[in-house]
């Protein structure tokens, strides 16, 4: 009888202990899910759970308005934020060639629907990139007859815009440009310097490097020129 009624407490126990109460302050509001590890429990202890709680994700968009792009994307305060950009762009004869708001003589330049400026189209895209916003061929799409010809530093100058809305200003900023030709070694400075004016950045915050791509494929046949530039934001 003594071992009856011990297998009959037992079995209480265990019904009663996976039995499970939700308050009404919690009621559709969380779920719980079983815990995938079995434990041997003692009696009256429950079985671990995991508690999920399920939220809407705010919705993000990006809007013009008047001309000015706006984000309606909640954005996280982070510290900071990196981003990078890449352009690349062919070499034909009859353009100008215009890098950094620069114009660099040669006998080729830019194909583009603007002025075909690589690495400034490069750091929109890197300072776009790094607030989460959509590329510049979304916001200044090559379609757009307002864009026809237009000087690259119209579309820089709204990117800043943007990162000052967003609360950042410039952490640095490396860039590098990748053509056979011309050096661009006697124009470095004035490159650095312009595109420092564009950002409304230090000169030590900025730096540019070119490089020749070995006469190997397109760019080593000077038949286009390349960018790539990382940027690093910083809340101000």
């Amino acid at each position: 009888m003594a071992m009856a009624a011990a297998t009959n407490f037992c079995a209480s126990s265990s019904i009663s202990s996976t039995k499970k109460t939700t308050p009404p302050s919690l009621q559709g509001r969380t779920c719980s899910l079983p815990s995938t590890h079995h434990h041997f429990l003692s009696a009256g202890r429950r079985p671990a759970r995991l508690s999920v709680t399920a939220t809407a994700a705010p919705p993000s968009a990006v809007q013009q308005v008047d001309g000015a792009t706006t984000s309606s994307k909640a954005s996280k305060a982070l510290p900071f934020r990196v981003g990078h950009g890449f352009d690349l762009h062919r070499l034909e004869p009859g353009y100008p060639l215009i890098i950094g708001g620069i114009n660099i003589p040669h006998e080729r330049g830019c194909e583009a629907h603007s002025d075909g400026d690589v690495l400034l189209h490069c750091v929109v895209d890197a300072i776009l990139g790094a607030l989460s916003l959509p590329d510049i061929g979304q916001i200044f799409p090559d379609n757009d007859p307002k864009w026809k010809g237009a000087a690259s530093s119209v579309f820089i100058k709204e990117a800043v815009r943007l990162m000052h809305e967003a609360g950042y200003e410039i952490g640095n900023l490396d860039a590098t440009l990748i053509l056979q030709r011309p050096k661009l070694s006697p124009f470095k400075e004035a490159i650095r310097a312009n595109l420092c004016e564009l950002l409304g950045a230090d000169p030590a915050a900025v730096n540019l490097k070119a490089k020749t791509h070995e006469k190997v494929d397109s760019l080593g046949e000077n038949r286009s020129i390349a960018a790539h530039t990382v940027v690093l934001l910083m809340k101000k």
